[in-house]
C-alpha cells in the first residue's frame, strides 16, 4: 500500500549544518581547530534547539564533564516529535579545517531511539565500507585480496582499476601492504573517516571502498549514511592501546566480534546531513561572495532511499537579522 509522504526531518538537519559549518568556514586555515570546532558547535547547538524531534546525543563531542555543549547524553531539539538518537561531529576534519585542506565538513546523523550502536570507551575500530555495487558481496573476515576481486566483480572493472582510501597511519601499514599486493590503487588521506565513506557509496566519485583502522564514533555516523546510499559498511573494535582495550573489556564488548550494518544502525528512518567546510572532492566547501557566502550540502533519507546535494546561497544582510549565530567573516 502506498504511503502518504512523511516529513523529511533530514531537511531541517540541513540547516544545522550549514550553519556549523558557515560558522567554522570563519576559522579555515588559522591554525586554530579548536576555536574552529568551537564556533561550529555553538551554531550546531542554537540550530539543533529550532528542530522538531526528542533528541538525545549519543555520539557527541565527550562526556557531560569533559564537554560544555553537545556533549554524549544531552536533550536536544525542541522536545517535540519523535524520539531519536543523534550522533553529531561539527567539524569531521578539525585538523584539515585549521590547515585549509580539503575534505572537512559539518555532520549530524538521526535514527529513531535506541537505533545507533553505543561505541562506548571504544575509539577506534577496523572498517570496511563500500557502496551498492558490493553491498552484500565483502566480508570483513575475508582477506584483503578477496575482497578487492569481489569489489572488482560487483562493478565489471579490474582489480587494478579499484580505489580504496585508508588513512595515513602505522596501524594500517599491514593492510595498505596488502592491497598493493593486489595491484588495487591507493588514495591516502591525513584525517577524516566520514566524508571518504560516502564518496565510496555514491557515484562517480572515483572511491571504491574505504578500509583500514579509523575512529568507532564516526563509524556510526557513516553508518547512518551509508545505510541510506544502499551500501554497506561492516567494523570491528581495535583497541590502539593497552588502557583503551582495558575499558573496552570492562565495558562488555567483545574484540572479536564483526558489526554488521544492521547492528551499527537499525531501523528503517535514518537521517543525515553534512555541509562542506573546505573545499572537497565531493562537497564544495564555504565560499565567500560580496553579499553572504554558498554551501554545497548531502541530504540522506534512508527511508526512501533519497539523497540530495544542495547548493545554497546565504545573505549577511538578511542572516544577520534574525540569527544569533556569527556567520559574517572576521
Amino acid at each position: 500500500m502506498a504511503e502518504i509522504p512523511d516529513r523529511n526531518l533530514g531537511l531541517e538537519l540541513l540547516r544545522v549544518t550549514e550553519a556549523a559549518a558557515l560558522a567554522a568556514s570563519r576559522w579555515v586555515g588559522r591554525g586554530q581547530k579548536e576555536a574552529g570546532d568551537g564556533a561550529a558547535v555553538d551554531a550546531m547547538r542554537l540550530l539543533l534547539s529550532s528542530v522538531e524531534m526528542n533528541g538525545t546525543i549519543v555520539i557527541g563531542e565527550g562526556e557531560k564533564d569533559e564537554a560544555p555543549m553537545l556533549y554524549n547524553g544531552e536533550s536536544v531539539g525542541n522536545g517535540k516529535g519523535h524520539a531519536c538518537d543523534v550522533a553529531v561531529d561539527p567539524v569531521e576534519g578539525t585538523n584539515l579545517l585549521a590547515k585549509g585542506l580539503p575534505n572537512s565538513i559539518a555532520v549530524i546523523a538521526v535514527a529513531p531511539r535506541g537505533a545507533m550502536w553505543d561505541p562506548g570507551p571504544a575509539f577506534y575500530m577496523d572498517k570496511l565500507v563500500v557502496g551498492p555495487e558490493a553491498a552484500g558481496k565483502v566480508d570483513l573476515d575475508a582477506s584483503v585480496e578477496e575482497n578487492l576481486k569481489a569489489i572488482a566483480d560487483a562493478k565489471g572493472i579490474r582489480v587494478t582499476e579499484v580505489t580504496v582510501v585508508l588513512l595515513e597511519r602505522e596501524r594500517n601499514l599491514e593492510k595498505i601492504r596488502a592491497i598493493r599486493d593486489v595491484g588495487a590503487r591507493i588514495r591516502l588521506i591525513s584525517d577524516g573517516d566520514v566524508a571518504p565513506a560516502l564518496m565510496s557509496a555514491l557515484p562517480d566519485t572515483g572511491i571504491d571502498a574505504v578500509m583500514g583502522i579509523g575512529g568507532t564514533p564516526e563509524g556510526v555516523i557513516t553508518a547512518c549514511a551509508v545505510l541510506g546510499l544502499g551500501g554497506e559498511m561492516q567494523g570491528r573494535l581495535a583497541p590502539q592501546s593497552d588502557m583503551e582495550r582495558k575499558r573496552v573489556l570492562e565495558a562488555g564488548y567483545d574484540l572479536d566480534r564483526k558489526l554488521t550494518h544492521s547492528e551499527l544502525v537499525s531501523g528503517e528512518d535514518t537521517f543525515f546531513a553534512a555541509t562542506g567546510i573546505t573545499q572537497g572532492s565531493f562537497l564544495g566547501g564555504v565560499r565567500y561572495t560580496r553579499t553572504g557566502a554558498t554551501t554545497t550540502s548531502l541530504v540522506i533519507r534512508s527511508h526512501s532511499g533519497t539523497w540530495r546535494r544542495v547548493d545554497s546561497h546565504h545573505r549577511w544582510e538578511k542572516l544577520s537579522k534574525i540569527s544569533a549565530v556569527p556567520y559574517h567573516p572576521m
